[in-house]
């Protein structure tokens, strides 16, 4: 390389040093605003999710001078630029975190609960849940959960205002000192000129995060109520593995995204939430995510000035009921038939045990006693009734004999039997059946009782799921991951009173017998997942059910029972039928003359085609 070369690569050198160094384009700062307005374009995004993406806002925003966003978008433009500060509202149950960017809530805290891992229970934040309230501007739609406000405080809330030239944008927040409701206000004052519309659209978004130990049962209980002002609650499906949606034409006093143990809802006590559309879907690949929950409603801006409530909080029926008409109907208790029994017996009757006894597996336990002295006159009626069925399994060998597989004539000698010794063969079922209302009741109870929510017993460190003693490395299809101890128990209990019941019960007979071993490995199966505090509660409650019978048996003499048949047997020889009986009769006749039509036209047409 010659001199001349040499000198002009430094000289090319040093310019652009000195360029680079001097005159290059500082970078632009990371920024955070994002644009609130969004042009009346085609989108095939969901209403929930019309917002852009957090890169393109802030390339925007940057771009775009004050001035420039002033003349676009009128009052809004001024407050699409600020810095985001945040403000805490708390009382002894709930903490809430509100951001100055959009006046929204940030996060949830529920202060008296935790996760299935003993971590604080977020109920919900900024990556789980989405606010959005639009408005109908002449300058196109703005969302007003995106502008920058001014914050002030109060005793119990705050107020977050845009402000300028006599209009206003006043959003209030108010948290009473105790309990789970929210108070929310929405003014637009000054802005009649510049907005085209009469509602806001109110546009919710939830990702619900997981904060209890079995997924599976959490998707199970996850769903969007609502309920109408025409006082009617409904629902989407629950159990639904699909995408649920419902549009809803009637005005709605409150809607709420619930699962198992908690639930987040806007209220409105004068029915002004319209137009509301909803939607479930389950991501199965989130491990963290229960449901996506999205509510898109719209809501007068004069409702909004006067008023509407957030309730935050558990779902339990006393909090509930308070809230709003209907509220506690976020606590599944069974049909309407097995609700009223969990009301105004199971409930009050745990309520007042839960008042003297700290243990909640003590409680169950007494609670099994008391249901079950309650009921002990129907056990002691039925294992009567199965009692005498015994002392007559000789009459009945014996008509088996006689008449083999002539079952019409087998059932018709039966009936005279039973006519005459007073024996009626369904009054051993009936007493069975009137306990199944109180089964199905519990079966609601427990698994929605949020009082047994990680309260501990015995192995079981939380009542309100399953108790895994062991967990598989693998998965039993039908059955899980893991093996329930009391759900084993419940199983083997079963088992012991069906082996007890069938030494007295001598009319089940054949395959009938074998079903009674089946059931009990099947409900091992269907229960493996439920409720701990269920299954303790079935497997005390057989326990008991074998006791009561092995001592009733101490106490009931056969030869008495054998001896007070032949009585009946004597008195009622000559005695009129009674209806019942006669109209049993006349039904076994009709369906033998029935029966031998059928045989002879066969016969009949035999011979014809011969």
């Amino acid at each position: 390389m010659d001199k001349n070369n040499a000198t002009g690569l430094i000289l090319i050198s040093l310019l652009l040093f000195t360029y680079f160094f001097f005159f290059s384009p500082e970078p632009v700062p990371p920024e955070e605003n994002r644009p609130v307005t969004q042009e009346n374009t085609t989108d095939d995004r969901s209403p929930g999710d019309q917002s852009f993406s957090e890169q393109e806002d802030n390339d925007m925003t940057a771009a775009i001078s004050d001035s420039v966003l002033n003349s676009k978008y009128g009052f809004y433009g001024q407050f699409m630029k600020g810095d985001a500060r945040e403000h805490v509202l708390e009382n002894e149950d709930i903490k809430l975190t509100l951001s100055s960017k959009g006046g929204t809530i940030k996060e949830v805290i529920l202060k008296n609960y935790v996760t299935h891992t003993k971590e604080t229970l977020v109920l919900l934040d900024e990556q789980s849940s989405e606010i959005n309230e639009l408005v109908e501007t002449a300058n196109g739609t703005i969302d007003i959960n995106q502008l920058y406000y001014n914050i002030q405080t109060s005793k119990n809330g705050v107020r977050f205002v845009a402000e300028k030239d006599g209009a206003a944008i006043v959003k209030e927040y108010i948290l009473p000192n105790t309990g789970f409701e929210l108070n929310y206000k929405v003014s637009l004052d000054g802005l009649d000129q510049q907005n085209t519309g009469d509602n806001i659209a109110f546009n919710w978004v939830n990702h619900v995060k997981r904060v209890e130990k079995s997924l599976e049962r959490s998707r199970q209980r996850t769903t969007i109520n609502y309920y109408t002002a025409s006082n009617s609650l409904d629902y989407l499906s629950e159990t639904s593995t699909s995408t649920e949606n419902a549009q809803i034409a009637e005005p709605v006093q409150w809607v709420s995204i619930k699962q198992k143990f908690f639930n987040a809802s806007v209220i409105s006590s004068t029915s002004s939430i319209q137009n509301l559309d909803v939607t479930t879907s389950i991501d199965e690949s989130s491990e963290q995510t229960v449901k996506t929950a999205k509510v898109n409603a719209e809501i007068p801006v004069y409702a909004l000035r006067d008023g509407v409530k957030f309730y935050f909080g558990p779902n339990d029926y006393d909090i509930c009921k308070a809230v709003a008409p209907a509220f506690e109907e976020n606590v599944y208790l069974g049909w309407s038939f097995f609700s009223t029994i969990n009301l105004y017996l199971i409930i009050p009757l745990f309520e007042f045990l839960e008042n003297h006894i700290a243990s909640y597996g003590i409680i169950i336990l007494i609670l099994v006693f008391i249901i079950k002295s309650f009921l002990f006159p129907l056990t002691y009626k039925s294992y009567i009734s199965m009692a005498k069925m015994k002392v007559l399994k000789p009459e009945m060998d014996e008509m088996k004999e006689k008449y083999g597989d002539d079952m019409a004539a087998m059932q018709k000698e039966q009936m005279k039997l039973y006519s005459r010794v007073g024996v009626n063969p369904l009054s051993g079922c009936i007493p069975m059946l009137a306990q199944m209302p109180v089964f199905l009741a519990l079966f609601n109870f427990f698994p929605n009782a949020i009082q047994l929510r990680q309260e501990s017993f015995l192995w079981a460190d939380d009542l309100s799921t399953y108790d895994s003693i062991v967990d598989l490395s693998f998965n039993i299809p039908f059955y899980g991951s893991h093996v329930s101890l009391f759900t084993l128990l419940f199983t083997l209990s079963q088992l012991a009173y069906t082996y007890y019941n069938n030494q007295i019960n001598t009319s089940v007979q054949g395959p009938m017998k074998s079903i009674g071993y089946v059931m009990p490995v099947m409900f091992m199966f269907f229960f493996n997942n439920f409720s701990s505090g269920l299954t303790y509660y079935y497997f005390v409650s057989n326990i008991i059910t074998v006791a009561q019978q092995l001592i009733i048996r101490r106490f009931v003499d056969d030869d008495k029972i054998r001896k007070i048949l032949d009585e009946n047997k004597k008195k009622n020889q000559n005695k009129k039928k009674s209806k019942f009986q006669q109209r049993l009769e006349d039904a076994m006749k009709t369906q033998e003359a029935s029966k031998d039509r059928k045989v002879g036209a066969s016969q009949k047409g035999n011979r014809r085609k011969k």
